[in-house]
């Protein structure tokens, strides 16, 4: 699990699934408003880092110098495209697809 004290260290850090394929590298992490708690991290993917998706970091580690997440490279880059709003979060619909995506209930 990361914690608040540990974003400085996921941003802008690798990012590799289970398997060790990277995926791209860690662009923002989202905390949840009511416990303040890491909940996405949106990472940059594609070949110059033009797409962008967002995985949980509930279950995500860091490990030396890269965030790694346990889900497979295809599923993060087939999560559904979201929209931040001007504050800079993710509304409940938005969470909602994402959390189908990836099966957390």
């Amino acid at each position: 699990m990361i914690t608040r004290e540990q974003i400085p260290q996921v941003l802008d850090h690798p990012v590799y699934d289970a398997e060790g394929h990277k995926v791209g590298n860690a662009k923002d992490v989202f905390v949840d408003d009511a416990t303040g708690q890491p909940d996405w991290v949106s990472v940059q993917t594609g070949l110059f880092g033009t797409s962008e998706s967002f995985v949980p970091i509930r279950d995500a580690t860091m490990v030396e110098d890269h965030l790694e997440v346990p889900y497979p490279k295809n599923k993060i880059k087939e999560a559904p495209d979201v929209d931040v709003d001007a504050r800079g979060h993710l509304s409940r619909q938005e969470e909602e697809r994402l959390y189908r995506h990836y099966s957390i209930g």
